[in-house]
């Protein structure tokens, strides 16, 4: 038996970033699915038990348990990438890329939200929340176009970091809420890359772009 568990819903963004980061490190994982909608169930007990924040996804090793996908991504990085591609050891390279985690946990957030509104009419205006969500997907473009001018290809360094992991699912995602992924050409760009990666998997939402 896989000795990480993965507590998850399949169609939450944060669950996806994790069992993205999972497969990519080739490891095998348990999954308990948990009815995030409708049934709420991480704001019930048991789960509460298990992480009084309530919140998915949550992951398990050991005796271990992490909740938050930032946090839990770092750790897998941490604790299962002996190359430290993930997570880079270099003091700019892993500030950088702390910087856009923090991006996808605060940016991001009316774009994990208008799509959380779209699909299941939570709250908010969705109005306003579109226009979040292309706004953080300005700044992501931008720094993306001016990447390709310096030849590279990734958010930070020249390969694949947990920047890219964490900021992809939102904007692969945002044509659930009616985002034009061609207002975005650099981000179009790139996607496609982060798509041919070793161990990437899909989810419902996620484009194919042949």
């Amino acid at each position: 038996m896989p000795d990480v568990t993965l507590y998850n819903y399949e169609l939450d963004e944060n669950s996806y970033r994790v069992r993205l980061l999972l497969s990519m490190l080739g490891l095998t994982w348990k999954t308990v699915a948990v009815d995030m909608f409708p049934g709420r169930e991480e704001t019930k007990q048991p789960m509460l038990a298990l992480n009084p924040r309530g919140t998915l996804p949550l992951l398990a090793e050991g005796d271990l348990t992490i909740s938050g996908p930032e946090a839990i991504l770092s750790y897998l990085a941490k604790a299962h990438d002996p190359a430290r591609g993930w997570l880079p050891q270099e003091c700019a390279a892993f500030g950088q890329v702390a910087m856009w985690l923090h991006f996808s946990a605060t940016d991001l957030a009316p774009a994990i939200a208008a799509r959380l509104k779209a699909l299941f009419e939570t709250g908010g205006h969705e109005t306003h929340l579109r226009a979040g969500a292309r706004k953080a997907f300005r700044i992501m473009d931008d720094h993306m176009t001016f990447r390709h001018f310096d030849g590279a290809e990734w958010f930070v360094g020249h390969g694949p970091t947990l920047a890219d992991l964490t900021l992809f699912p939102s904007f692969a995602l945002s044509r659930d809420y009616g985002i034009d992924h061609d207002e975005f050409p650099a981000l179009r760009r790139w996607i496609r890359r982060f798509r041919g990666l070793s161990g990437f998997q899909t989810m419902p939402g996620i484009p194919d772009y042949h």
